[in-house]
């Protein structure tokens, strides 16, 4: 099992990744660099890229409408080029508001696009000729909307350093979590709980993986939560601040009848709590949404408690599928905390 965490920043992101090279040194296999409408991923990572040298670093994740599928395979490229061969490229369908409202682009045929998107990305790492008649037209035509009709199929000018990049997917339903156990190389659930993840997700990887070609390695899977591990009961206090940003997916991320975390709440047993949260959450009211998150929630996603207790949620991970374990460390070294946790995911 691999271990990983995310970049996690308040303003400066430099300051954030100064610190990834000690915890690459502590034993990190992977850091994770968000976007969603804030600083961009691709140019961090490749910040990233200049300070370290031996972790993966994976966009986690560039949503599939705001590039096209040309400058996400050069971003794939160029990433790995930088790395050295460490990039991973992860993509996620993000959401309405942030792609209709940031970005300005429709939000439709979510799984179609990530589909081709793959695909394309795929072929063009090994330098062939794009070309493509589906949701993209490669190239375009002037009865597709070209204005001169003069394009034609190209392939990556430069040379990448690897001939594949492994592409990764945030997915959270039924059919994107079937198609991405079908063609991905890896797997970003979020909000993870392991003892119900067969329950909710069981049957579309089951059915994706029946489709999965042979020369597709075995799906890699991310999740995780906060990590710190102590005796006393200020350990465990600790997951009080894992709430905000839960009551935050649950309940404002998205709009009522359009929530995908809040839809996935629902999946795990948690209907009653998922409604409360959201119209708490939605009608300003965000401290008594993040007060009823429940804390077998908490107590099952988080990583939290005596290292023995610890040791359970990291055996229940690996237990659900989970290749690589993605921790949030709560702990004024973090570096000692990735340090003690490579130890006991190796024990």
């Amino acid at each position: 099992m691999k271990l990983s965490s995310a970049l996690m920043y308040a303003g400066n992101p430099r300051d954030a990744a100064d610190q990834v090279t000690a915890l690459e040194q502590a034993g990190l296999d992977t850091i994770w660099v968000a976007e969603a409408y804030g600083f961009d991923s691709p140019t961090l990572m490749g910040y990233l890229a200049a300070k370290t040298e031996t972790i993966e670093i994976g966009s986690a994740i560039l949503n599939i409408y705001s590039r096209t599928p040309g400058a996400l395979l050069q971003t794939a490229a160029g990433l790995d080029n930088v790395s050295g061969g460490r990039a991973i490229l992860g993509l996620g369908a993000s959401g309405p508001q942030v792609i209709e409202g940031f970005h300005g682009v429709p939000y439709a045929s979510q799984l179609g696009r990530t589909r081709e998107i793959v695909d394309l990305v795929r072929r063009g790492m090994r330098r062939e000729k794009l070309t493509n008649d589906g949701i993209f037209k490669l190239p375009l035509s002037k009865e597709n909307g070209a204005v001169t009709g003069l394009g034609k199929p190209l392939k990556l000018l430069t040379h990448p350093e690897r001939d594949s990049v492994p592409i990764y997917i945030a997915a959270l339903g039924q059919k994107s979590v079937q198609g991405t156990a079908e063609y991905a190389d890896g797997w970003l659930p979020f909000l993870y709980y392991p003892e119900k993840a067969k329950e909710v997700w069981g049957d579309a990887v089951a059915a994706g993986t029946a489709k999965r070609p042979e020369d597709l390695a075995p799906l890699e899977v991310v999740a995780g939560g906060m990590c710190a591990i102590g005796e006393g009961p200020e350990t465990k206090a600790l997951l009080d601040f894992a709430r905000p940003l839960i009551a935050l997916y649950v309940g404002g991320m998205g709009a009522r009848g359009k929530n995908f975390y809040n839809t996935l709440f629902c999946d795990y047993g948690f209907e009653k709590e998922a409604k409360e949260i959201q119209d708490l959450y939605l009608d300003g009211k965000k401290q008594e949404a993040e007060a009823l998150v429940p804390m077998e929630f908490l107590e099952a996603m988080n990583l939290v408690g005596p290292e023995s207790y610890v040791k359970e949620r990291i055996a229940a991970y690996r237990e659900s599928g989970v290749t690589n374990l993605q921790i949030t460390p709560a702990a004024e070294d973090a570096p000692g905390l990735v340090r003690r946790m490579r130890e006991l995911i190796d024990a």
